[in-house]
């Protein structure tokens, strides 16, 4: 099969090149499948593979991606109730669909309604659900578990905000908490503040003029916020302190300043009896990850099948020009997913 690979194992976006002579990823065993990849989607993730610096789990590929839309091409015979030959599906994984053909866990796959004429949702747009829908799930609902908690969470800073799992995790705080909830987000620029408070009601904060900190303390009466999502890491992590509420929480889901933070004022943590949690999706175990999954069917699918909730698509590239497309990514320009497309067929009717 053709599929994405990495001159020499690691290097810039240049080192990537189509390998056509790559194995097809078999044998299938029992509660798994082989797919037909569609389309895949970008992330931050496969820039830091790509370059050397994301640790991979010991069973993942060496061909980047996590997710994708594609079709079932096989299916071990006793798996042949849940899904058929020929269904259209979008998933996650643990890597590989930056190719043709993906065997992944049936568990974490999702049939697509193809021939349902009231889906909102394309299943161009489907490639780049399952990676951020599942790490906002995983964000707000399972470890901040708001839908919990809902009486006490009236304020939430998710930062990265104009970044697809920023605007995943707006939308369903959004849904959870009512109109009535305090949504802020950082962004890098007026036109992603622009654009995303035109796309969820939310209060987005430009961090190159503003402080983030100022801002929420001064819009909540000094209170803060009760739930802060990051992917910063160092740079926000005493800011985060300074800006969670009293018995607030800080969901810590990426380091992209870095991971050492020095002059930490710790007591500030106990003053104001805040958690700070931090979690992987990628590393975890297919059973807690199809704990995330059951979590997005139930509060976010429906709604993204209805058009309720929006999964933007940035923009498309062909598999061909996956250069072109990682240059782009690391460009920090984009608002929503980078979809690369594998099926010619898929890339005319989108």
């Amino acid at each position: 099969m053709k599929a994405i690979v990495i001159k020499n194992g690691r290097g810039d976006a240049d080192s990537l090149f189509i390998s056509d002579s790559e194995p097809l990823p078999e044998p299938l065993t029992a509660g798994t499948a082989l797919v037909k990849v569609s389309a895949f989607a970008l992330n931050r993730m496969d820039i830091l593979q790509r370059e050397g610096l994301y640790p991979l789990p010991p069973h993942a590929p060496s061909i980047l991606g996590v997710e994708f839309s594609g079709v079932v091409e096989a299916l071990f015979p006793s798996d042949m109730s849940q899904f058929a030959v020929g269904d259209a599906v979008f998933g996650l994984a643990v890597g590989g669909a930056y190719a043709q053909f993906i065997k992944c866990d049936i568990r974490l796959l999702t049939k697509y309604p193809a021939h349902d004429p009231k889906i909102e949702l394309s299943f161009l747009a489907a490639a780049g659900v399952p990676e951020v829908w599942y790490t906002a799930t995983q964000a707000l609902l399972y470890i901040a578990e708001i839908h919990k908690n809902s009486n006490n969470v009236k304020n939430i800073l998710i930062h990265a905000g104009a970044s697809g799992v920023g605007i995943a995790a707006l939308q369903i705080a959004r849904s959870v908490l009512g109109p009535d909830a305090k949504l802020f987000a950082t962004v890098g620029s007026d036109k992603k503040v622009k654009a995303l408070q035109e796309l969820v009601p939310c209060t987005a904060i430009n961090y190159n003029t503003q402080s983030f900190v100022d801002e929420i303390l001064k819009a909540t009466d000094n209170k803060g916020a009760d739930v802060i999502v990051d992917f910063i890491g160092q740079a926000y992590f005493q800011k985060n302190i300074d800006t969670v509420a009293l018995d607030g929480r800080i969901v810590m889901l990426s380091l992209m300043s870095g991971a050492i933070a020095e002059k930490v004022n710790v007591g500030t943590i106990l003053r104001k009896r805040c958690r700070i949690e931090g979690s992987t999706l990628r590393s975890r175990s297919v059973s807690y990850q199809s704990e995330i999954k059951k979590l997005f069917e139930e509060y976010s699918l429906p709604k993204l099948l209805q058009g309720k909730f929006v999964n933007p698509v940035d923009s498309v590239f062909k598999y061909t020009d996956i250069i072109k497309a990682h240059k782009y990514m690391e460009s920090n320009v984009s608002m929503g997913k980078i979809i690369c497309v594998v099926d010619d067929t898929l890339q005319t009717a989108a």
